[in-house]
């Protein structure tokens, strides 16, 4: 199989954002990827919630959304569209997170919302309280398609192995993990922790991500990263916007639990 990982730098306008992003799949698509994954918020990186909701549409009307359905059915791929912000008709004005999983004839075949919410101070002047802006999900999500069984994850899910733990347990071959990490965090720790959830769960894991500044105040760190079930890395996206393609074989996934069987040896634990 091969799948395209999109890297972005989105901005505040959604409409340049899908021009830039509807080029990048045609390209993955003229590769000949069959799976092409975008990062998180692939409409719109901004810290003005204001802007945000002068500019978000319900999933109903979402024109980002309806665009990219329509070019992975002209294209023919299966699309992971790593998440858009999405206005939910909350009372109190949040947000969604939302990853959609499209099908090759254009329909969307899953949905997941964010469950973990980036609330942390990463610095004196960096800080971030996602919490505030958008609504946390809390449903885990295993997608079945002829090209194996997906588990979707968003960003901050990559610190909570219980939720990747509970994905590989249902069958998830490929957990995808969209994400618009912070350059602090993602030179410390993104290819750890990613390899650390292919290695833990025998999975492939498949990680488009946004790069470089934004605006004001928020840069992200890139390297898009797809890794194996034994924990290589198969292909670096490195800092630029850009199309990386992979190509990998799920009997690799048989193979790495079959060596290591971790996934059956889970035992319930007392105390502390």
């Amino acid at each position: 199989m091969r799948a395209g990982l999109v890297q972005l730098t989105s901005g505040s306008d959604p409409e340049a954002n899908l021009a830039v992003t509807r080029g990048f799949l045609r390209e993955a698509a003229a590769g000949g990827a069959e799976l092409v994954l975008t990062p998180e918020m692939t409409n719109i990186v901004t810290a003005d919630r204001a802007h945000q909701a002068s500019v978000l549409h319900a999933e109903d009307e979402d024109p980002t959304l309806a665009a990219l359905r329509a070019e992975a059915k002209a294209l023919g791929i299966w699309l992971l569209i790593g998440s858009l912000g999405v206005k939910t008709g909350d009372p109190d004005g949040r947000f969604a997170n939302r990853s959609f999983l499209i099908a090759p004839d254009g329909h969307i075949a899953a949905r997941y919302d964010k469950i973990h919410m980036f609330d942390v101070t990463v610095s004196e002047t960096e800080k971030y309280r996602e919490s505030a802006v958008f609504r946390p999900g809390n449903r885990a999500v295993l997608a079945e398609t002829p090209l194996g069984r997906i588990g979707l994850t968003i960003c901050y899910d990559l610190r909570f192995p219980a939720l990747f733990r509970r994905l590989a347990q249902a069958g998830a071959q490929i957990i995808a993990v969209p994400a618009a990490f912070t350059q602090p965090t993602g030179k410390a720790h993104w290819e750890s922790l990613l390899r650390a959830r292919a290695i833990e769960n025998g999975a492939f894991v498949l990680a488009p991500a946004q790069t470089g500044v934004h605006g004001p105040g928020r840069a992200s760190h890139g390297h898009s990263l797809a890794v194996s079930p034994w924990g290589e890395v198969l292909a670096d996206g490195g800092t630029e916007p850009g199309v990386t393609l992979v190509d990998f074989d799920l009997a690799a996934v048989n193979d790495a639990r079959g060596r290591i069987p971790a996934l059956e040896h889970d035992r319930d634990i007392e105390g502390p």
